[in-house]
């Protein structure tokens, strides 16, 4: 009788993913169909130049980047072009879930009304979920770094011309600007939690566990985006422990931006050694030549971890998504009987 591999399991097992970028999701043929749709825009219409300029040299330069990237974003077209090929790259890793973030203001900049960028988002839930079984769920993201500006645009898109699938207010972009501006951070987030809306913003991901304290106390944060500088500081770890709050690591985008000198010294053993909740996700998964799967298997190959425990972070995500209870069982039962199925 065949043996499975960790390999085999890993491809085989149901997926959620909770922290990916609207335009980092963007596989290297899609960014290829936009750039020559959109020629002129510095961005590559050649695969093999494209690869080469998603070799970044820090986050800034990751940034820049990815707004080159944006710039090919014109029209609701290319939104609902962007989600759809998404959850076809997930449907072909077993994915079942995603709580995409979209950046409105980068949407706003380039002219394209929010009515028209939500139509689209809408139209691209809907493809997802029927031509891919991928359902799909949006935190529009304020760059923090453009601070009040992007803060109102985000919150009036959000409020006035919410998508139908819209969850979530999350805050992104570089860490270190965001200081000056943290009222207004605090209020934007104060009028979408009385909205409905769930905050799941970035911390600690380029900057310490001031950042994370900072949107657990003054945002109310439901998950942290990376989390992983939680680690410098123990009584953060602990409150972290016992709140058992959701983690959203993305170990291949940590090495790629510089946060982390190289794979092998990713903290991921150390956070799930210290009992914290961690989910894997793949953040900006083409720019950073990685997929959902692809953190899977790092983390199976890397760190040792086996069935059981890769098992149990996809039940993480599960859990930690904004799935209704039934979307939620469904998932659970496919990981429950692959698990059960012996090696």
């Amino acid at each position: 009788m065949d043996v499975r591999t960790t390999a085999e399991f890993i491809d085989a097992l149901p997926k959620v993913e909770l922290h990916v970028h609207l335009v980092g999701s963007a596989s290297v043929p899609t960014v290829l169909e936009l750039s020559r749709r959109h020629p002129g825009g510095g961005v590559p219409t050649n695969e093999e130049e494209l690869r080469a300029f998603y070799t970044f040299r820090d986050f800034p330069h990751f940034a820049e980047i990815y707004m080159a990237v944006n710039a090919l974003v014109r029209e609701p077209e290319d939104v609902a072009t962007l989600v759809t090929g998404l959850a076809r790259d997930l449907a072909a890793q077993r994915g079942r879930h995603v709580e995409l973030q979209v950046t409105p203001y980068a949407h706003h900049i380039l002219g394209m009304p929010a009515a028209a960028v939500t139509e689209a988002l809408d139209i691209a839930a809907r493809t997802a979920a029927d031509e891919h079984g991928v359902s799909v769920a949006y935190i529009f993201d304020i760059p923090g770094e453009y601070a009040e500006e992007a803060v109102k645009i985000t919150l009036d898109h959000a409020l006035d011309h919410p998508p139908a699938a819209l969850i979530g207010l999350g805050l992104a972009g570089i860490e270190q600007s965001r200081p000056p501006h943290r009222d207004a951070f605090r209020d934007a987030f104060r009028a979408a939690r009385a909205a409905g809306l769930h905050s799941l913003p970035h911390g600690g991901e380029m900057s310490g566990p001031e950042t994370i304290w900072e949107i657990i106390e003054g945002l109310a944060a439901e998950r942290v985006g990376h989390g992983i500088n939680c680690l410098a500081d123990p009584r953060l770890v602990a409150h972290l422990r016992e709140t058992q709050l959701p983690l959203e690591v993305c170990p291949t985008s940590n090495v790629c931006t510089g946060q982390v000198a190289d794979i092998a010294a990713h903290p991921l053993p150390t956070l799930l050694g210290e009992g914290l909740y961690v989910t894997l996700n793949s953040d900006d998964p083409p720019m950073f030549g990685t997929t959902l799967s692809r953190e899977y298997h790092v983390a199976a190959e890397v760190f040792g971890l086996g069935e059981a425990e890769l098992a149990a972070l996809a039940r993480n995500a599960v859990n930690a998504s904004f799935l209704d209870e039934a979307g939620k069982r469904a998932i659970h039962a496919e990981i429950d009987a692959l698990a059960a199925t012996p090696a």
